[in-house]
This record gives C-alpha cells, structure tokens and sequence, in this order.
C-alpha cells in the first residue's frame, strides 16, 4: 500500500538531513509501525506521507500511484491522528467533527454519536471542547481521523496523554481496524504500544532505519536462551531453555517446589532498541 525509497528531507532551517534515505514498505492490512526518540524523523516521514511537508527526495508510491500524482483526492482515502490535540475550543464536541466532515463525501462518513462512542465521548458531544481535558481532547482527534472511514491512517503517538483505560480503548480500535483491512502507520516511543499493536516495526535514529522486524522476533533474537523459575518461597533460578524437558536439574527443582511462576528471559523492545542503536528511547 506505501512503498518509500531513499526518502530524503532537511527542514530550510537546518543543514542536516531530518530524513536521510529511508527504505520501507507497509502492506495493505498492515500495522507498520516507527519506534524511536523525539528528534529521530518519525513525525517528519508521517507529514511527508499525508502531504504536509513536500520538496522531499526518493520516491513515495501510495495504493500504486507516486504521492506527488495524488491530487485533493488523497485526503479522502487517509486519515491522521496528530500528535497534539488541534480543535476549536470554542465549538462543541459535535460541531467540530461537523465542520471537518464538510470536507468529504457524505455517503463515507460514519455516524458522529456512534464514533464518539467509541472513545467514550458520548456523553460530552455538545460540550464545548475547551472545557476537555488534554485526554479527551486526544480521544477527539482519533475520532476526527476515522470519521470518513479511510483506507489509510497515520497515528502520532496515539496513546499519548490517556489513562491506561482510554488507552486500552484506542489499541483495541486500532486493532479493529486492521481487522477491518485499514493499513495504518504509527510512530512513537511507547515501546508498550508498538509491541502489542505493530505487526512490523522499524528501529529509526537521527533520520535512519536502523532495523526492521517483527516485534516478537526481535525480541527473542536478541533476549536470553533461558527459563527463569520462580518460586512460592521467594527463590528463583535461570536454566537454559535448549533441552528444558530432559534437564534434571530443571525438573528436579519443579517437583520439589512449590511453583511462583515460569517464564522465559527474551528482551524487551527498550532493550533491544538500545542494545541494536546504542540510544535511548527516552523523549
């Protein structure tokens, strides 16, 4: 659905490169996602894909036609879910979603009740939004991002701002809507959020992919070959994970305790990030 190649792009100010030559595809029904620190180019290579920021170099082909062909149309097939809340404080819940679905084909729209519902805005939607929390305001901007029922969408930093239960509400919908056969692109530097959401992710540092893989593969390739046993009695011990079924020390220590619980010893995306890169994932 997206295919990026040798994407370049340096802001006018700046005489360093904020995207220097990326290389990435996304798949048609695909999480992809961009994990990496404030400053790395996340942001940046999202606003170049939904036409933001042009005078790029490399080549960007959406749905098989160059990004530079798309014309007006190409807003109505995307949908984007910015970073920071950016409404009309002064208009309602409602009224907002209103005056942006004035921007496409009515028989695409979905119900405004019915989306809020989603995020749990129901019960505010002719509050005015200036009277929202920073949360609410966040939950407002996903719901402006799918409103038209797009085939595309970009989240910034999607769970940014919210309690783990509105969280929890945005991932279980972002995961509907791969259900549903949207592609969807993601940055952040919520390793939580790219490991359970990202079918794919790649590692991105100072404008360069440094790596790119499943979550779960990169998380056992680079964690230990090893079980860890805890016990009900406060001890614990580490055994390897080759050949675990016949290792007598293993089954020894599991019939004469009482079991706490068994799990084994990969790495988390943190750990990975800063074991393959060298750099924090700290914003």
């Amino acid at each position: 659905m997206i295919a990026v190649k040798d994407l370049t792009y340096s802001y006018p100010s700046s005489s360093i490169n904020a995207l220097d030559g990326l290389n990435f595809k996304i798949e048609k029904g695909e999480i992809f996602g961009f994990l990496g620190p404030s400053g790395a180019g996340k942001s940046t290579c999202q606003k170049v894909l939904y036409k933001i920021l042009d005078n790029y170099s490399g080549s960007v082909q959406v749905d098989g036609k160059n990004l530079k062909d798309w014309g007006k149309s190409y807003f109505e097939i995307i949908g984007v879910g910015f970073e920071l809340p950016n409404h009309y404080p002064k208009l309602t819940a409602r009224e907002n979603l209103e005056l942006f679905a004035a921007f496409y084909p009515k028989e695409k729209l979905l119900p405004i009740p019915e989306i809020l519902t989603i995020v749990g805005l129901e019960n505010v939607i002719d509050d005015r939004v200036e009277s929202f929390s920073k949360g609410m305001q966040m939950r407002l901007n996903y719901v402006r991002a799918i409103m038209h029922d797009p085939e595309i969408l970009f989240f910034d930093e999607p769970t940014a701002g919210l309690d783990p239960m509105n969280a929890r509400k945005i991932i279980n919908h972002i995961k509907a809507l791969r259900e549903a056969g949207k592609t969807i692109f993601i940055t952040t530097h919520n390793m939580t959020t790219a490991d359970e959401l990202c079918d794919r992710i790649s590692f991105i540092v100072d404008g360069q992919i440094v790596l790119t893989d499943q979550p779960q593969k990169l998380k056992i390739q680079y964690g230990d070959d090893r079980v860890r046993v805890e016990l009900k009695n406060g001890q614990s011990s580490e055994f390897p994970l080759s050949k675990l079924g016949v290792n007598n020390d293993f089954l020894k220590f599991i019939r004469e305790h009482e079991v706490q619980k068994i799990h084994t010893s990969e790495a988390t995306l943190e750990k990975v990030f800063l074991q393959v890169t060298g750099k924090s994932l700290d914003v």
